[in-house]
């Protein structure tokens, strides 16, 4: 949804450039391709007509302020409506009960709900500090068992367990009164999902519900669900209250419209959207950022704090430290920050959250090339021996053949490699004993820096 909705909105922007008021006839063009952009991306269409009506309203004969253009105050009431659309502001768990806050996860099954009781736990014991205990009720499928408690344990949560024998109704009770006894500050509850909706499936969690009184019930939802996501989350919504929302597979090649669609129907906020197939990929959904990123206008708040995440600020002030009292760079170091690239989630998650037009600038280049490329330079170092990696000089012809064997590729491909490192290394030689601050000097990059507080350049 993000890209077609944001090439449609710029191209009409260019076209309304220059005009001195939004008419009816200039937000009709704007409210069709709008239009086609959301039913594109299988947001249910009532979900489309109740959008596009309220920017029309808010649109429709409204001044353009003398900096803006007519297509800049559209695009403004869009981005504006949209962030409504999908909620207001950030909503996050509401953990405000007596020990042990209960959170039911329910949806359908390959919604996600596993891999996502188990993030949550993560970030519960992370962001919150949280003593997190974690029960799986899917007594019809023994794999969710085993799945929920092997990612507890990578979560670091501790998992009660259950067996298909026991009724979840039985299961809730124990869960319950295990947490209780042992002074767990949240029980996550995962329930079991069903192929499509059915009786069976809504008697029993409501029954899981009456026994739990859960202060959260998230209805965890497939982002790429399409238009059928408006009639599981109205099932849902009629059988149980829900609190929240939960976005799975936002990294897919997913159209959006879940999001939307969910939103309306239930009328319950958004509270996360799963990033990656990572524990630690999940964020607390914001529906303003997440509406700039719709727009094409990026997510830089979410690039800093991924970028920041993936960071190790112990390797890195090591590293910094080293390049000052001029200890050289090695292809360990080389390896290093090809890892700390990765650790960063690639560099598709980066480019997603640029805006628009410094995606499409980037976009030129062929990510998943670039990837592999990536993927290869690290096969390659993984292929020397340690002495190797610290003195890259003693590589030669006999050296180079064993390491293009080790790693799967062509003797070419480690000359490729042993070039890019002696660049880095000379780049990085000349930044060293305060040669990074002659090299923007000669590059111009001091000037207007002069009279900033007596900087010692």
């Amino acid at each position: 949804m993000a890209s077609a909705l944001s090439e449609k909105l710029s191209r009409l922007v260019k076209q309304m450039r220059g005009q001195a008021r939004i008419t009816e006839d200039n937000v009709q063009d704007m409210m069709r391709e709008v239009r086609m952009a959301l039913l594109e991306a299988d947001v249910a269409l009532p979900v489309v007509r109740d959008f596009i009506n309220r920017v029309k309203e808010k649109a429709l004969g409204k001044e353009v302020l003398s900096s803006l253009t007519p297509g800049q105050v559209l695009v403004s009431i869009v981005n504006e409506e949209l962030a409504r659309t999908m909620g207001e502001g950030v909503a996050d768990l509401n953990l405000a009960a007596q020990p042990p806050a209960v959170v039911l996860m329910a949806g359908l099954q390959g919604s996600g709900k596993t891999t996502t009781t188990a993030k949550l736990a993560k970030h519960l014991i992370e962001k919150r500090k949280k003593k997190v205990l974690t029960v799986s009720g899917d007594v019809y499928r023994p794999a969710a068992i085993e799945q929920l408690k092997t990612v507890t344990a990578q979560a670091g949560a501790e998992w009660f367990p259950s067996t298909p024998a026991q009724k979840p109704a039985d299961i809730a009770r124990a869960a319950l009164d295990y947490a209780k006894k042992h002074y767990f500050d949240v029980l996550l509850v995962d329930t079991a999902g069903r192929l499509a909706i059915d009786e069976v499936l809504m008697t029993e969690i409501k029954g899981l519900h009456a026994i739990l009184n859960p202060i959260e019930t998230l209805f965890v939802v497939d982002a790429m669900q399409g238009q059928d996501a408006m009639n599981v989350a109205k099932a849902f919504s009629e059988a149980l209250p829900i609190t929240g929302i939960v976005l799975t597979k936002t990294d897919g090649d997913s159209r959006g419209g879940a999001a939307l669609s969910a939103r309306y129907v239930t009328g319950a906020p958004i509270k996360f959207a799963g990033t990656s197939e990572k524990l630690d990929g999940i964020e607390v959904f914001d529906a303003q950022r997440h509406a700039g990123r719709v727009l094409g206008m990026g997510d830089i708040v979410a690039l800093v704090e991924q970028v920041t995440k993936g960071v190790d600020m112990a390797a890195a002030e090591k590293f910094a430290q080293k390049m000052k009292t001029g200890g050289g760079f090695d292809l360990e170091d080389f390896l290093a920050q090809i890892q700390q690239m990765k650790q960063m989630g690639g560099l598709q998650s980066l480019m997603d959250k640029l805006p628009q037009q410094l995606s499409d600038k980037a976009g030129k280049v062929d990510l998943n090339k670039a990837e592999k490329d990536i993927k290869r330079k690290e096969g390659i170092i993984n292929s020397m021996t340690l002495k190797e990696r610290r003195r890259p000089e003693i590589i030669k012809a006999t050296r180079k053949r064993r390491i293009a064997t080790g790693a799967g590729v062509q003797v070419q491909d480690v000359n490729r490699l042993l070039n890019e490192y002696e660049q880095m290394a000379t780049m990085m030689k000349k930044m060293q004993g305060g040669g990074l601050m002659k090299m923007m000097k000669k590059l111009g990059g001091m000037k207007g820096m002069k009279g900033m507080g007596g900087m010692p350049f």
